[in-house]
């Protein structure tokens, strides 16, 4: 895209400086990421997160197992054993060692965050992509559908469809990622609206390119820093939602650990056995936290204009 210049010298230099070549712009988003420390702190921890879930999930491929204790294993004869140096976040009330099925836990909230932002992603671009370039009534249709979804709750959302669906893995990764739809539309609609009148895009309408490509070649590459942002914090609210509906028994179903799931059975011994509740609640916590501070990051270094001094 070429920038537009005007009569003012200064506002020049600074539009010349905005056009950088890709390799430029990633090496100056990566500058300033790397200058957040706050970001920085947050992909780390999603780095090891995700060194945990895989090497978890390639270990029951494979058959073996790297856990300190089967995560799924019940003893009653161990039933609530304090943290100690044999079980470092102790037992719950079936005897299960509670680190392993806190490491264990990572690839499920994982997992179900990241597959859930992806049918959303997807389809809320698609939806987003056709309703702000199209424009009129079919912008109207689309839009007041989103409209009605985000006029509901998430939460009630995702209940309603897991009570059509039924309970399940699977299940709450559609609910999940169907309830999220609405935000990227609106957002990929906005953005959309934003720039589908630049000069570049009528170019593309006179050399006779289709819709499709005009779309997917010349707006959302313009647009896609906002969706990446989205998408990153929409991780957090997937695991977050994983967690409530494990937590009222209608998300990943036992004997598979997963931390809202754990809260929720661990709810009746929170005087007893407040530890049960602390870890997996601590686990949730630092997951959300990590995936905002490298979403509110990549919001800052995916800004041009943050870089133009």
């Amino acid at each position: 895209m070429e920038p537009k210049y005007s009569s003012n010298p200064d506002e020049n230099l600074q539009a010349a400086e905005y056009v950088e070549k890709p390799e430029s712009q990633l090496k100056a988003m990566w500058e300033t990421l790397r200058q957040n420390k706050a970001a920085v702190a947050g992909l780390f921890i999603i780095g090891i997160l995700a060194i945990i879930a895989l090497t978890v999930w390639l270990s029951e491929l494979m058959g073996k197992q790297i856990l300190p204790y089967d995560p799924n294993y019940a003893d009653m004869t161990k039933s609530f054993i304090k943290p100690n140096a044999q079980h470092w976040f102790g037992t719950d009330q079936l005897g299960r060692d509670m680190f392993s099925r806190i490491l264990d836990g990572t690839k499920i909230s994982l997992f179900v965050g990241v597959t859930a932002v992806a049918i959303s992603l997807t389809i809320g671009v698609i939806f987003g992509a056709i309703a702000g370039y199209r424009g009129g009534k079919t912008d109207t249709v689309i839009m007041r559908l989103m409209d009605m979804m985000l006029a509901i709750p998430s939460i009630l959302l995702a209940i309603a469809f897991m009570a059509a669906l039924g309970k399940g893995l699977d299940k709450a990764i559609i609910a999940i990622g169907l309830v999220s739809i609405p935000e990227y539309a609106r957002i990929v609609r906005g953005s959309i609206l934003s720039v589908k009148e630049n000069d570049y895009v009528h170019a593309a309408k006179i050399m006779g390119n289709k819709t499709s490509r005009i779309i997917y070649k010349h707006i959302l590459p313009n647009v896609i820093s906002v969706i990446v942002v989205r998408a990153t914090l929409g991780v957090s609210t997937a695991v977050l939602d994983t967690a409530a509906l494990g937590f009222l028994g209608l998300g990943v179903q036992p004997p598979f650990a997963e931390w809202g799931d754990m809260l929720g059975r661990a709810r009746g011994f929170i005087f007893s056995a407040p530890y049960t509740l602390i870890f997996p609640g601590i686990a949730i916590t630092i997951t959300v936290l990590a995936f905002n501070l490298l979403g509110d990051g990549l919001r800052d270094a995916l800004d041009p204009k943050s870089r133009i001094k």
